[in-house]
């Protein structure tokens, strides 16, 4: 069986053999362990080689007194912490006076009893594990605030020198908290201008409100496309990456932007001349298709009518992908007009439903649609075709024998009214929840391809959308389905 692990380790000073004889068997007794010298050098030496946790010291020593002991163990880094009892015989206010004054910590006259011995050595040495606890928690504390001194020291550096434009914002307001010169520079903003004015004081976007909501219901986001108003009245395109931090005690959004205006610039003249110049030849490569259909220049084989149906669809599919983008970049553009008038969401919920109940009933797909009569102030083209998009979506990637749900709700508390677009599909992986709205991204499945789809209906849904002064959101579960939201303001 294990001996038990000591109390503590005491070192007696003493050159009186029976009084160290005394000491020792009854600090063992109970629990500590001792060691045991007579002379005051020796005593040095023993603590400078294994420091012990205590020290008894006698006075009247012969060659060095304990006052001289005590004062070369303090004088020493490795034995000054240790806490100092001096035990003698002399009973002057003089003596305990000198003793105090080299160190110790506390003064024990001769006879003493062992209680008094043994509580005023628990004492000290609890004392001593407290003091040690702290002088610990201090060094720790110590290197945290000079880790943390220098990560502020970093992150200033590359806040004020990083190329990209990075503002700290408060997440409830969108209040500018903090903005790095590369900001000031994209913005045209000097530094007094922006620090305490909000995101929207500022006017620093067409949907800035837009985009103080989902700051406010989004924990991060990355390249989040924002048109940045600058203090002259140009227009910049920005990729926002936007993440939550703490300063302070205090939540705030470090957003972190990406000037990509001339790459905008360049990829939509390419994005207008493809699609344009494309236009020509696919209308004479669909007339000449429709000559070959029709039976005019000949009857084909059963495999030249394959071959055709073929070519048929990827022609219509690529005349499908150039309207997209066309109409996607006008939208963005602002080319196209939202022609606002008063529509009842009944009647688009009705209309989209059955515009979309053929593809349906091909998929082996129920429509269930539970239309609300609420007036609306929209376009009522462009929301039926965000709804119809939406429906198209959630049928293409449904199973047989599923159903696609629309319902519609109003909330009085945000005058706003949300229609969801709910299926029993596939789901959307949640790495891929933040990306789905913008262009030419898809869902990675082995079948997207074939379902003819372009990767530009939730980019232009939620360009007409957000038109429209709402918001367009996505909750999915992997192999369980999908529900898309739309909300819509009423009182605009």
């Amino acid at each position: 069986m294990p001996e038990p692990t000591p109390k503590a380790d005491i070192l007696v000073i003493d050159d009186t053999p029976e009084n160290l004889n005394l000491l020792s068997v009854l600090l063992i007794k109970h629990g500590y362990k001792v060691r045991s010298v007579t002379k005051g050098s020796t005593g040095i030496r023993g603590a400078q080689v294994m420091p012990p946790d205590l020290i008894l010291l006698d006075v009247n020593m012969p060659q060095m007194s304990g006052y001289e002991v005590c004062h070369h163990l303090k004088a020493d880094d490795r034995t000054r912490e240790i806490p100092i009892i001096f035990i003698s015989a002399l009973e002057a206010v003089s003596d305990k006076v000198k003793a105090f004054q080299a160190g110790g910590v506390d003064y024990i006259t001769k006879p003493f009893q062992i209680e008094e011995v043994l509580a005023r050595i628990e004492t000290h040495l609890t004392l001593r594990r407290l003091q040690s606890q702290l002088q610990l928690q201090n060094e720790q504390l110590q290197q945290e605030i000079r880790e943390r001194k220098h990560a502020e020291e970093k992150f200033a550096t590359i806040f004020q020198h990083s190329p990209n434009p990075i503002a700290i914002v408060t997440v409830s307001e969108g209040q500018l908290m903090e903005v790095n010169p590369s900001f000031l520079s994209i913005s045209g903003y000097t530094r007094d201008q922006v620090i305490g004015n909000s995101i929207t004081q500022l006017h620093l976007g067409h949907d800035s409100a837009t985009f103080l909501r989902r700051l406010q219901t989004t924990e991060t986001f990355h390249n989040l496309e924002f048109e940045l108003l600058t203090h002259s009245g140009s227009v910049k395109s920005i990729l926002l990456s936007f993440d939550r931090i703490e300063l302070n005690g205090t939540t705030y959004a470090l957003l972190i932007a990406n000037d990509i205006t001339e790459r905008k610039r360049l990829e939509n003249e390419f994005i207008s001349l493809v699609s344009h110049e494309l236009r020509t030849p696919l209308t004479s490569m669909m007339g000449s298709l429709d000559l070959l259909s029709s039976g005019q220049l000949g009857s084909l084989t059963e495999q030249g009518q394959q071959v055709l149906s073929i070519g048929v669809k990827n022609a219509e599919r690529l005349i499908r992908l150039i309207n997209d983008i066309l109409d996607l970049e006008r939208i963005r553009s602002g080319k196209i007009t939202m022609n606002r008038r008063s529509c009842n969401l009944a009647d688009l919920m009705i209309q989209a439903t059955e515009e979309m109940q053929a593809m349906a009933d091909r998929s082996e797909i129920q429509l269930s649609t539970e239309p609300v009569s609420i007036l609306l102030n929209a376009d009522p083209d462009r929301i039926m075709q965000a709804l119809t998009n939406l429906l198209s979506n959630a049928i293409k990637f449904s199973p047989a024998q599923t159903t696609v749900q629309m319902q519609a709700c109003s909330s009085g508390q945000t005058s706003s009214v949300c229609i969801s677009v709910c299926d029993q599909g596939r789901g959307i992986p949640s790495h891929q929840i933040q990306t789905i709205f913008e262009r030419f991204q898809q869902v990675d499945t082995s079948d997207a391809r074939q379902k003819g789809g372009t990767g530009l209906g939730l980019s232009i849904c939620r360009n007409i959308i957000e038109q429209h002064g709402g918001r367009i959101w996505v909750e999915s579960t992997v192999k369980q389905g999908s529900t898309f939201y739309i909300e819509l303001p009423l009182n605009t």
